[in-house]
């Protein structure tokens, strides 16, 4: 046997051995739950305590939550990776008409130049406790279920709070693992000082825009690099030029070389929130009510607010990071609504709980226990159903439409002034005024008249049509009155909006805010009808709540008996606490006779710049560089080009953007930052098959840095040599 021989069998061996070890049916393993794991057989060459190990500086301490996503320590200076799209807010909210960062992108090559990213903080896991018998042992002998989910929720508070007194530099937490069943006290340090660093122009950490969200095959460079700041004694401390960098327990090391097709690879991250382990009757919500009603919504408010940003750059700008959002959002829900049918996620469990149900029945103990768990699910959500309309529109109201959510805080200070003694008014204003003063100048950053007037017609049109028994007050009192409901609409809209004065942000600052007085005097038609609203909300809150108890219980339930249906643990639904998710670099087959390969390359972008789709322009540089073929050191020798994006067949969802993606050696090869489409309902259902998540290459993120935007001072402090 030659020495290639060898080298190649030896190489099938591994590969044979790492194929035949098969992940989980799905893994977003808990901090508490890693130690079962055996990742050594999986895949892994490190100690696995290397990962996580109390007491020890590990792997997790490298994790950051960073403005809902997540992002990683790559330097002892505080420098974190993340993805571009966590970063967008806060560089629109740094751009303006003259420095359009979110167009051209920002370097700082001097921290004298790092810039703060508004609006984003740093939070890092520092431990964690299962506080369940506390809280569980709290309501066992309640059974009103409004008073049950309310000691629940007062009982979470109290013991985050106590922890809080007992070290007054954490933030604590206490988090809902199982619905109804398990609860887990997390300690967090927050970083509050957060600068942008780094952050490539929007035609490459944006690469394909809509198009191509949700997509594969991806090119998207959807990266970007902040530092954590703290005060000079090492305390978290709000922005000022005289704090220093934060030094992190552990940092990861980049590996420039990136991975290999069926690497092993894993992930740890902040997942959003998953919803596995619940019947058919709530996976009938999302199918019928929820999923088609946001997203529709959401076009249309994208329509409205990319017409009126073609006005000027500085509306184009203000409204950039809701269109984002929303952008995201309704692909990812017709990308979910596409999934549960295409895969009858509903028809499987309604077969799963009517095979729970007769295992029930069959039992004495259970029966006598759980015997009308099944039916109280399906009555609870009847209930649930029948007035989701309207619930859902009171969910979107007041993020529809700026001006409602502006005259909600002003009412809710109002509603607090009036409640508060005479002689104390004065000094309840002055102490509260600049929480409302934040508040209001958030909501005015992605404000416009048109938009608002556009899309809170579109709202009040929508009430319009609702049921009798979903009918929305404030509403009712526009359109019922005999006439045409556009014709009412549009005459509220008009004097509504012509005559107030919350437009007017100025105003509201420094009049309306001015006095105790000058607040409680003012009123005008926004403010009225946001009352209307609030009025009903409130109205309807205790048989919301009685429903909320309801399904807590029902499902804390329905998980114990499935466990015990299944004769298996459940991993609990992702939370947004720290996890872990392993697997590998693979392709999957979307369709018959199809077959997606793991990474794309730099051609391809020149490939989609081809066709004409402006969402497909890239900078000119790229082209230049890729036909010298001056890769650097960073191309894919098989590839004989640089990788963009990569697949793995790893468990992820939102709130997993950014979360470092490492090798068998725990070094960073890859930033996660999205799903293929088929693999969108991750958070109702999980399969080798076809969830697939996609990240981006270290290798690309490099090679853009160094090639494109001259950013050498950042390969130097990661330790890449050039």
């Amino acid at each position: 046997m030659n020495k290639k021989t060898l080298i190649f069998t030896s190489l099938l061996c591994l590969g044979l051995t790492q194929l035949a070890y098969s992940p989980p049916d799905e893994g977003m393993f808990p901090l508490s739950e890693i130690h079962k794991l055996d990742l050594k057989k999986a895949g892994l060459k490190i100690d696995q305590n290397e990962i996580y190990n109390p007491g020890t500086p590990s792997l997790v301490d490298a994790l950051v939550n960073v403005g809902g996503c997540t992002g990683s320590f790559i330097s002892n200076e505080g420098l974190i990776v993340t993805n571009h799209h966590c970063a967008f807010s806060a560089v629109q909210l740094a751009s303006t008409p003259e420095h359009d960062y979110l167009t051209d992108g920002f370097v700082a090559n001097t921290r004298e130049r790092e810039i703060e990213a508004k609006g984003l903080t740093c939070r890092i896991t520092d431990s964690y406790e299962d506080v369940s018998d506390q809280v569980l042992g709290a309501i066992a002998q309640i059974d009103d279920p409004a008073s049950r989910i309310k000691l629940i929720n007062e009982v979470m508070k109290n013991i985050a709070l106590d922890a809080e007194k007992k070290d007054p530099t954490i933030k604590a937490e206490v988090s809902e693992m199982f619905i109804g069943k398990s609860y887990v006290l997390f300690r967090y340090k927050t970083i509050q000082d957060v600068r942008l660093v780094y952050v490539p122009s929007r035609n490459i950490g944006e690469y394909g825009g809509e198009t191509d969200n949700w997509v594969w095959p991806r090119h998207t460079g959807d990266f970007s690099f902040m530092r954590a700041y703290v005060s000079p004694d090492g305390k978290p401390a709000k922005y000022a030029k005289e704090n220093v960098p934060y030094k992190p327990k552990k940092f990861l090391k980049v590996n420039p070389n990136g991975t290999n097709e069926e690497d092993f690879v894993f992930i740890l991250g902040y997942p959003g929130r998953t919803f596995r382990h619940r019947p058919a009757a709530y996976i009938e919500y999302q199918q019928d009510y929820l999923l088609p009603y946001t997203s529709e919504l959401y076009d249309y408010q994208n329509a409205t607010m990319e017409s009126v940003g073609k006005k000027d750059k500085t509306t184009e700008l203000k409204l950039a990071t809701r269109i984002k959002r929303n952008a995201n959002v309704l692909k990812n829900y017709r990308g979910k609504l596409k999934g549960l049918k295409g895969i009858g996620l509903i028809a499987q469990k309604e077969q799963e709980d009517a095979a729970l149900a007769a295992f029930i029945n069959n039992d004495v103990n259970l029966k006598a226990k759980y015997g009308t768990l099944m039916n109280d699910i399906d009555q609870t959500y009847k209930l649930i159903n029948g007035d989701a309309n309207r619930d859902l529109w009171l969910g979107q109201i007041y993020t529809s439409t700026s001006l409602l959510n502006v005259a909600k805080n002003i009412n809710a200070f109002k509603t607090a002034m009036d409640e508060v003694p005479t002689d104390k008014k004065q000094a309840f204003f002055e102490q509260n005024l600049p929480k409302l003063k934040t508040a209001l100048a958030g909501i005015y950053e992605a404000y416009d008249i048109d938009a608002d007037r556009r899309i809170f017609k579109r709202m009040v049109l929508d009430a319009s049509k609702f049921k009798p028994n979903q009918r929305v007050v404030a509403t009712d009192k526009i359109t019922n009155k005999g006439a045409n409901s556009e014709t009412l609409t549009d005459d509220f809209i008009n004097d509504a909006f012509g005559l107030t004065k919350l437009k007017d942000q100025n105003y509201v600052v420094n009049s309306l805010l001015k006095s105790p007085k000058s607040i409680s005097d003012y009123n005008d038609a926004i403010l009225v009808f946001e009352k209307d609203i609030a009025k009903q909300i409130q109205e309807l809150k205790p048989e919301k709540d009685r429903r909320e108890g309801v399904v807590n219980k029902l499902m804390g339930d329905y998980v114990n008996v499935k466990e015990k249906f299944l004769k298996k643990d459940f991993i609990p639904d992702a939370n947004s606490t720290l996890r872990l998710t392993y697997g590998y670099v693979r392709g999957y087959s979307p369709a018959d006779a199809s077959y997606m390969r793991p990474y794309t390359t730099i051609k391809g972008i020149l490939e989609k710049g081809a066709t004409g789709n402006p969402e497909f322009a890239y900078p000119a540089l790229i082209k230049t560089l890729w036909e010298a073929k001056d890769f650097g050191n960073f191309a894919k020798k098989d590839l004989k080009d640089v990788p963009v994006s990569f697949l793995y067949n790893m468990d992820t969802t939102g709130g997993n953007s950014g979360s470092p993606i490492m090798n068998a050696y725990g070094e960073l090869i890859g930033v996660n930052f999205d799903r293929a489409y088929e693999a969108t309902i991750n958070d109702y259902a999980w399969n080798e098959s076809y969830s697939r998540s996609i990240g981006v290459d270290i290798r690309y993120v490099l090679w853009v840095a160094q090639k494109i935007d001259k950013a050498d001072f950042l390969l130097k402090e990661i330790g890449v040599k050039l």
